[in-house]
């Protein structure tokens, strides 16, 4: 009996992107079995969902579903440890969810070449969004290191470190100064999920 074959297509959704990055090609490990978190604000009540799965070809897809969030764009990324606790403070930012770490990076990379930069996710007025994007810069099995990763939506736009040289930092300097070097100047983190293998 003849085989069929299988097709698998990717198709981007929402303000889904492809994000390429040559430093990625380089990176390690395999692609992994399905992973996903459910996304909870500082209340612990749950805003959304995150599937991540092996794309082929050495690159994960991510797809996300929130509800209930204001209305814009925000940063969404995914943060280096796997722990989504609320009530742990960041002591300079006094922002929630500290307990998650900066973002997920795989090689020492800036702001926006982290590891876990994401595109910036689209909430609609009514408080709802879907996005869905590419990324070869991980793959499903190393999100799954010795502290795990979790997915972070923050409560701004991410300007990804995109600040031209007529701006000037705190020290007077032309460009992004600290903050925006870091998290790109996305302020507060408002939903966490911890992310687990499906």
């Amino acid at each position: 009996m003849p085989r069929k074959a299988r097709l698998n297509l990717v198709v981007p959704l929402g303000v889904g992107v492809v994000m390429v990055g040559a430093s990625a090609l380089a990176l390690a490990g395999g692609g992994g079995a399905p992973a996903g978190a459910e996304i909870r604000n500082v209340a612990g009540q749950t805003v959304g969902s995150l599937q991540v799965e092996d794309a082929g070809t050495g690159k994960s897809k991510i797809t996300v579903n929130v509800t209930n969030l204001p209305a814009g764009y925000h940063g969404f990324h995914v943060h280096a440890k796997g722990v989504c606790d609320p009530t742990s403070i960041d002591p300079v930012s006094g922002t929630p969810f500290f307990s998650a770490g900066g973002h997920f990076d795989v090689g020492g990379h800036s702001h926006d070449h982290h590891t876990g930069d994401l595109p910036n996710l689209l909430v609609g007025a009514d408080g709802t969004g879907t996005a869905s994007s590419v990324t070869d810069r991980f793959r499903v099995a190393q999100l799954f290191d010795a502290d795990g990763s979790s997915i972070m939506i923050h409560a701004l736009a991410d300007n990804f470190a995109n600040i031209p040289d007529r701006y000037r930092n705190a020290a007077g300097e032309k460009g992004p100064d600290a903050e925006t070097k870091k998290a790109g100047d996305s302020g507060a983190r408002i939903a966490c999920g911890v992310i687990t293998k499906n």
